[in-house]
């Protein structure tokens, strides 16, 4: 297991001990500094001034609280945010949601084949990852696989075909494959934090995959102690 894992980890919790839950801006930021792939963004606190952001449009905006489970159940996201003006129509809106706490806003990603990848501390077998079809496809059919961490490569590799949806991500009505090696890579790291045994649950839906390239578009994570 990667003992640069492990320290990331242990440097992420002592900024949050008094925590067991984190904001999603929050769990990006770890998932970055861990060697993830995730949007370039921003976070805005509730009273704070909007400033010019230094990112490139289109952009996304969504309600960040630690009382909030979901995002879409109560219209707490924004897509497609062409210019500071929708910005700021955008963010005031977010913010008048009950128990809003802040707005991520972040660079909207090019649309890919969405996975959901997971973990969680099982009472019986002890740490285990999770893959499937992401999005709503996962909510539908519950077409997931699972292994214990840490996994390598051939088990990240077995994960990945145990799913009935394994066709979408070879390719699938001339569409192109996409990239197994990066999804591989992603399934590997998610293990390791697993195995670590000091994350109690993490979930990454959509982890949006490419045919070179993933990008994790949403995270929560939340932690033993």
């Amino acid at each position: 297991m990667r003992e640069d894992i492990i320290i990331k980890i242990k440097e992420f919790l002592k900024r949050y001990t008094d925590r067991k839950t984190f904001s999603e801006y929050e769990v990006k930021m770890f998932l970055k500094e861990s060697g993830f792939s995730v949007p370039d963004g921003i976070f805005i606190r509730r009273g704070e001034v909007i400033l010019p952001v230094e990112l490139s449009y289109p952009l996304a905006a969504k309600v960040s609280s630690s009382k909030i489970t979901s995002k879409s159940d109560i219209s707490g996201i924004r897509l497609g945010i062409k210019d500071e003006a929708e910005l700021e129509q955008a963010v005031a809106e977010l913010m008048g949601i009950e128990h809003a706490e802040g707005v991520l806003v972040e660079e909207m990603c090019p649309a890919g084949i969405e996975v959901i990848i997971g973990g969680t501390i099982d009472q019986q077998f002890g740490p285990v990852v999770m893959f499937g079809l992401g999005g709503v496809y996962v909510e539908l059919f519950r077409d997931v696989s699972f292994g214990l961490a840490p996994l390598d490569k051939d088990g990240a590799s077995w994960l990945i075909n145990q799913i009935k949806g394994y066709k979408i991500l070879e390719g699938y009505r001339g569409k192109p494959p996409v990239d197994l090696n990066s999804l591989a890579s992603i399934i590997i790291a998610v293990s390791e934090i697993m195995a670590a045994n000091l994350i109690k649950e993490i979930n990454l839906n959509p982890v949006a995959v490419y045919p070179e390239g993933a990008i994790v578009l949403d995270a929560k994570m939340q932690v033993i102690f």
